[in-house]
């Protein structure tokens, strides 16, 4: 028997078992949906979350397009409060490695160790190395600037002697020439 015999005989006994399990789960589904408690309150928070509890919106639960205002609930940075610190398991303890970052986005370790940061709001890729005896960077350089909003990090070709540092802006991918230790871009994008 060749292959497509084969796949024919198995779809043909496949497919009614399949609708026998869809309709098996779908009266499963419909006997459980009468256990459900409808919340008529459609719109909730939290508070009004409980297991069972349904919340059924149709479209005419929703407002009409345009009215209402639109609003912008984004987030904002607020101070650390006094003494809040992550905790760390027996053993082990945290430090504070940098700080007076402009929107870090994302961080790449390099092959030898250093931290590569793209700062989004600045536009650039700074380079972070060692750790002081404070706990801080023993180094920090800038590699590169001129960047639009920055948020990728990638060393090429892979291994030990990457050759560039790609990096993702939001409206393009550029690369800079990179030696394994370089601190700042060897040449221009």
């Amino acid at each position: 028997m060749n292959g497509i015999a084969r796949f024919a005989l198995r779809a043909a006994f496949i497919a009614p078992l399949l609708s026998a399990c869809a309709f098996i789960m779908s009266a499963s589904f419909a006997a459980h949906q009468g256990d459900a408690v409808q919340d008529p309150i459609v719109f909730t928070d939290y508070r009004r979350e409980k297991p069972g509890t349904v919340h059924r919106i149709t479209p005419q639960d929703l407002p009409q397009p345009y009215a209402t205002d639109s609003y912008d609930n984004g987030p904002y940075i607020i101070p650390r409060p006094a003494k809040a610190w992550p905790l760390a398991p027996e053993g082990f303890k945290v430090e504070l490695y940098a700080e007076h970052l402009d929107n870090p986005r994302l961080i790449r370790t390099a092959p030898n160790g250093d931290l590569f940061l793209a700062e989004s709001e600045a536009g650039r890729i700074k380079v972070l190395r060692g750790v002081g005896p404070d706990g801080k960077a023993q180094t920090s350089e800038i590699f590169a600037t001129g960047l639009r909003q920055p948020f990728g990090i990638a060393f090429y070709p892979l291994g030990d002697n990457p050759q560039w540092v790609y990096v993702g802006n939001t409206d393009s991918v550029v690369r800079f020439p990179y030696r394994n230790g370089d601190l700042k871009a060897r040449g221009p994008q």
